[in-house]
């Protein structure tokens, strides 16, 4: 797969924040039951939204053991951040406090930064909208650190002590993804030995519905929250908006196996592309995803025939669906049809830039567990959706590469490829 001389990326922790469970564990089990977290939106009144589904969060900041003032000083999406990477460190077994920090580094990523705290700021400082000029002192002192994203990364170094290359990665919904594949380079290329990388975000809140209710890109079935997310079904009328984050613990392959770590998965191959064409539009025939894919196989040095699973972006819009479906038949050819394929989003929602890392977490997952994820709520065959989606139900099955793939506003594709060790 790679040049035996180069540096390979393991993935040795996994921490979850997710819609139904907090934490990994809580994660896997709803997965594995199918079962579906989404639900008429609680965090505000959503009367007169087009949309008023999400998949949220059920976290208690002081419960999963930030104090008073870490909940005063972070947004929420900080606080996911903070809780998944306390879990995976644990979960990795590594003493980050015996590493040498400036080897040390954080890839995080997120799509719309501390949305929560800078709208509940902004209904505060103009008095719910009624003060065209703000009086900035009836805001937090923190309120500086929301309007930056990179705080995000800079909560995720401080928890770990981390002293070497710290960034945030925002391209969208691909940025959980991206910022994966940034921390697995940061080893590769020897500038780090050890990479907390993920991504969070808690976009569930007016201003963020309601740009996606003015594209009409989220779901309309209100009546029905359980089974509004719908990835692939003939009766699919857009994505669920979610919440949550995911952190892994990145390390060098043989350092970890000295230390004799349980090894997850390599990240033996990542690649992105952009369509260069819409901003929120997608062409039907997949080029672009099936050249990052195509991409990520070749770095990887394997053959589409070596591809057991593929966790789908699956948002569950009309376009993104056929999309990829034709984007794995491009790149795959004749194994898309005997491969399994399902999307999560159908049991936690679509997080934006959370979600890549949370699926990279639920394939990390799969292959320790030899499952493959269901996709809920998928009872109606589409014509132009033909593959193996897996509907309803998890299934046992002999895994050892796995693929996933993101798609994102602004034209961004995204593929990753993860191998059993």
């Amino acid at each position: 797969m790679m040049d035996g001389s180069q540096r390979r990326a393991v993935i040795t922790g996994v921490g979850v924040i997710a819609p139904g469970g907090i934490g990994r564990d809580a994660f896997w089990e709803l997965l594995c039951a199918g079962r579906t977290a989404t639900r008429t939106i609680s965090f505000f009144d959503p009367a007169g939204f087009r949309s008023r589904v999400a998949a949220e969060c059920d976290f208690d900041p002081l419960a999963h053991g930030l104090t008073p003032r870490e909940v005063r000083r972070m947004d929420r999406a900080a606080q996911f951040a903070v809780v998944a990477t306390r879990e995976a460190v644990a979960d990795s077994g590594v003493d980050v406090e015996r590493l040498a920090a400036e080897r040390l580094a954080v890839s995080f990523g997120s799509a719309v930064g501390c949305t929560t705290g800078l709208e509940e700021e902004y209904a505060v400082l103009s008095d719910s909208g009624r003060q065209w000029l703000v009086d900035q002192s009836y805001g937090v002192p923190h309120l500086y650190g929301y309007m930056v994203p990179s705080t995000l990364a800079a909560e995720v170094a401080d928890t770990v002590g981390a002293e070497g290359p710290v960034s945030l990665t925002s391209t969208g919904c691909t940025s959980g993804l991206d910022a994966v594949g940034r921390g697995a380079a940061l080893i590769a290329e020897g500038s780090a030995d050890v990479v907390v990388a993920g991504a969070t975000d808690a976009p569930i809140s007016p201003i963020t519905s309601a740009c996606f209710d003015a594209i009409k890109a989220t779901t309309a079935n209100n009546g029905d929250p359980e089974h509004a997310s719908r990835p692939f079904d003939a009766k699919r009328d857009g994505f669920v908006l979610g919440e949550g984050a995911a952190a892994l613990v990145l390390e060098e392959e043989q350092a970890a196996r000295r230390r004799g770590a349980r090894i997850y998965a390599e990240v033996a191959g990542f690649a992105s592309r952009s369509n260069a064409f819409h901003m929120t539009g997608l062409k039907p025939d997949g080029r672009e995803m099936a050249e990052a894919i195509r991409q990520a196989l070749d770095r990887a040095r394997l053959d589409p025939d070596a591809v057991d699973y593929v966790n789908a972006h699956g948002s569950g819009t009309k376009q993104n669906d056929r999309h990829e479906t034709a984007a794995f038949k491009r790149s795959l050819g004749d194994r898309a049809y005997r491969v399994p394929v399902s999307s999560i989003k159908s049991m936690v929602g679509h997080s934006l830039g959370a979600i890549g890392s949370i699926e990279v977490a639920a394939c990390a997952l799969a292959l320790a567990h030899q499952v493959v994820p269901p996709t809920a709520n998928l009872h109606h065959r589409d014509a132009e959706c033909d593959l193996d989606y897996v509907p309803l139900t998890a299934r046992e099955h002999r895994m050892r590469t796995v693929l996933s793939v993101g798609s994102g506003f602004g034209g961004f594709q995204s593929a990753m490829l993860l191998v059993r060790r």
